[in-house]
């Protein structure tokens, strides 16, 4: 039953990140907005005060490392262009096939791996993949970002 309540809500975060994805390309991006979504995932940290959510150092080096490999798709498929001298996220079809794609795999694995890991266990694993997924993606983004910024006319700079 948890699992089930679990598999329905990551589906409507991904929705929900389909939606924030397209409505983002429709208006120019800045620093904050690449840097302030891992900041504000980061407090999901404190799930591990709680006992149930503890994980091994070896399940979070292996989720954590899980997570920096599938950044590389969304790394991949986040493109920035300049329009009327300011930046934008570039739409791409690939990322939503990506983004549907990840998530069946982890809605696989977490099946799996809940047969031989707790609930709160796996959650806490998944967590950790989901941060180690986006920080390294956020960071790519916000290096292509200055480095297309250093090419626009100073007064235009955000």
């Amino acid at each position: 039953m948890l699992m089930a309540v679990s598999t329905v809500g990551a589906l409507m975060m991904a929705v929900f990140a389909l939606f924030v994805r397209m409505k983002a390309a429709k208006k120019p991006t800045n620093v904050k907005k690449i840097i302030l979504p891992p900041v504000f995932m980061s407090t999901g940290f404190l799930m591990f005060t709680v006992p149930m959510f503890r994980v091994t150092p070896a399940e979070i080096l292996e989720a954590f490392s899980v997570g920096m490999l599938f950044s590389l798709f969304l790394i991949k498929t986040s493109k920035f262009e300049v329009r009327d001298n300011q930046i934008y996220l570039q739409r791409s079809k690939a990322f939503i096939f990506i983004l549907v794609g990840l998530l069946l795999l982890r809605i696989i694995l977490k099946s799996i791996l809940g047969h031989y890991i707790s609930l709160g266990q796996t959650s806490g694993m998944f967590f950790i993949l989901a941060f180690g997924m986006i920080l390294p993606w956020r960071v790519a983004m916000l290096y292509s970002y200055k480095k297309l910024e250093k090419t626009l006319p100073e007064n235009k700079r955000l």
